[in-house]
């Protein structure tokens, strides 16, 4: 498996990026073949000291590297990744990696 994080820094106004997040950003992404699944954090992120400055993470589950690269390069891939500026102004950082459970 391979996974894509997507670490979006804390919003100048949360209740507007919950919404547009949720109600536009995440119907798009779902979209993008190969996608198997999503997973968003929930509630406050927590550092060891307390909270982070990170707002919300979202993990996206693919086949492997190569899917993601495919995905990613796909037209849908290409939409969701150009409606970030849309939402994540206070900095989104997207990271890819092979995973093994164990």
């Amino acid at each position: 498996m391979a996974k894509l994080y997507a670490v979006y820094q804390q919003p100048a106004d949360a209740a507007a990026f919950d919404a547009y997040y949720y109600d536009t950003h995440v119907p798009l992404a779902k979209k993008i073949p190969g996608l198997r699944s999503y997973e968003v954090t929930h509630g406050d992120v927590m550092g060891m000291g307390g909270k982070h400055g990170v707002y919300l993470v979202a993990t996206l589950e693919f086949d492997s590297m190569a899917a993601i690269a495919t995905a990613m390069a796909s037209e849908q891939g290409h939409a969701t990744a150009a409606d970030l500026a849309n939402f994540a102004t206070a900095g989104v950082d997207v990271m890819m990696a092979e995973t093994t459970t164990i």
